[in-house]
């Protein structure tokens, strides 16, 4: 193995590493989407934990306090923005950033910000049938603006 390969493996040890210490909160009532996004994240080597309903939602970022939660805005037993309102009013959860998941158009986006919501990604914008990379590109640059935005907070 030359250097170049080394120093290859050696980076991509590294990132599996930091990502299997990053816990996922996934919460979406499609058995179908909350598999496979399921299975891309944890493929990519993040811990993911998910919910089908907005209760057990709520209840596992409680106990799991999760570093990211992504959350559909349409599930049942208490709705996608009960949830966030939920998150937000509760000081074990307020910090723990959201990006909502839906397949709602983006003119909801700025209302969900306003509600606390620090991301917005569509269902159809992802393509999730055509594999995971989307996905798996758009949780990366969720985390690395949350770790950006945690570093300015510390440093201020």
């Amino acid at each position: 193995m030359d250097r170049r390969e080394e120093r290859a493996k050696h980076s991509e040890n590294r990132r599996e590493r930091v990502t299997a210490m990053i816990k996922i909160l996934l919460a979406e009532d499609s058995k179908f989407l909350r598999m496979a996004t399921e299975r891309a994240l944890a493929r990519a080597g993040y811990e993911v934990c998910s919910a089908a309903d907005g209760e057990e939602a709520l209840r596992m970022a409680r106990e799991k306090l999760p570093d990211l939660i992504l959350l559909d805005m349409l599930l049942p037993k208490m709705s996608g923005p009960d949830v966030l309102a939920a998150l937000q009013n509760d000081s074990l959860t307020r910090a723990i950033p959201v990006v909502v998941i839906t397949g709602m158009s983006q003119k909801n986006a700025e209302r969900l910000r306003k509600d606390g919501a620090m991301g917005f990604l569509e269902k159809s914008a992802l393509e999730l049938d055509k594999g995971s990379e989307k996905l798996l590109t758009a949780v990366r640059e969720i985390l690395k603006q949350v770790a950006s935005e945690r570093t300015r907070a510390t440093t201020a």
